[in-house]
């Protein structure tokens, strides 16, 4: 049970964040005996992801629960959006490190390198490039890449694609938050389920890239600083845009349920700035990594 105190709800002590250390425990240490080759690893890994994805539904759903039972006054939600507010500057700042590596690759090591001609002579401070010792760069989407050589991704085909998709989902996404709080909840669900689906078709071009730069263009996480720099960051954000997702996803479910008012939404509006930070990244992606 729980307890109000001075009018600002106060939880009960919990027993989730303990299962949450349990399930990130053992799937923390079912992943080092992986990269050890010892047996157990794939099971506890999976352990872990089980009792966290358990965790999820059920800490959450309590949450909702509270939420719709009339339970957190306004003092509640400005902490809600100042925890989520601090939660995405975090985020900002984790994506700001690896655009800051790629800068410093590109703008100041890689130049480094090839004015060191007693070392690497020959090496020319090139964009794409694998290192002074790396596979050869041939140009973007070069199908036909001998072993030695390893072609990029162009711009202007699947990632102009997933750029028109995320770009559109977020409008869809602001359409569905507008329909909510005119209560229009038909609309609201429709918008919501396009979002939906714009975000995991992202996802299904993204994989389908993959595919292609490990199969036929020989562009590999082992493809020098280019390969890792590029997988990197299009994964750590594809890694986002799963959780973005499935929130909206269970965003949607809570809609279809008669979850939310009009005036009272900050699970909708957290999902909604979350869904919009993926996408300002990808535009950054697009832009330094796809064109530049």
């Amino acid at each position: 049970m729980s307890a109000a105190h001075g009018g600002y709800y106060l939880p009960d002590p919990t027993k989730w964040p303990t299962i949450t250390s349990m399930g990130l425990f053992l799937l923390a240490l079912g992943f080092i005996l992986q990269i050890h080759h010892l047996a157990p690893g794939p099971w506890l890994m999976a352990a872990g992801a089980i009792i966290i994805v358990l965790m999820l539904y059920a800490w959450f759903g309590q949450v909702a629960t509270e939420s719709e039972a009339g339970r957190y006054d306004a003092q509640v939600d400005t902490s809600f959006r100042m925890g989520m507010g601090w939660f995405i500057f975090s985020e900002v700042m984790f994506f700001a490190a690896f655009f800051g590596a790629l800068f410093y690759t590109r703008v100041l090591s890689v130049p480094w390198l090839a004015g060191e001609e007693m070392l690497w002579p020959g090496f020319e401070a090139t964009w794409p490039t694998a290192g002074p010792q790396g596979a050869a760069y041939i140009g973007p989407d070069a199908h036909e890449v001998a072993p030695g050589q390893f072609s990029s991704i162009g711009a202007f085909g699947v990632p102009l694609l997933n750029t028109i998709l995320l770009l559109a989902s977020s409008v869809t996404v602001t359409i569905a938050h507008w329909a909510l709080k005119k209560n229009q909840r038909a609309k609201l669900n429709f918008w919501l389920f396009v979002s939906v689906v714009l975000g995991f078709a992202f996802l299904y071009f993204q994989v389908g890239e993959y595919m292609e730069a490990y199969n036929h263009l020989g562009l590999t996480l082992g493809s020098g600083v280019y390969g890792a720099t590029f997988f990197m960051l299009t994964g750590f954000h594809g890694l986002h845009v799963t959780i973005g997702a499935i929130t909206l996803t269970v965003i949607l479910v809570r809609c279809l349920r008669g979850h939310f008012k009009p005036d009272e939404h900050f699970g909708f509006e957290g999902a909604a700035w979350y869904w919009h930070f993926v996408d300002t990244v990808w535009v950054g992606l697009f832009i330094f990594v796809y064109i530049l």
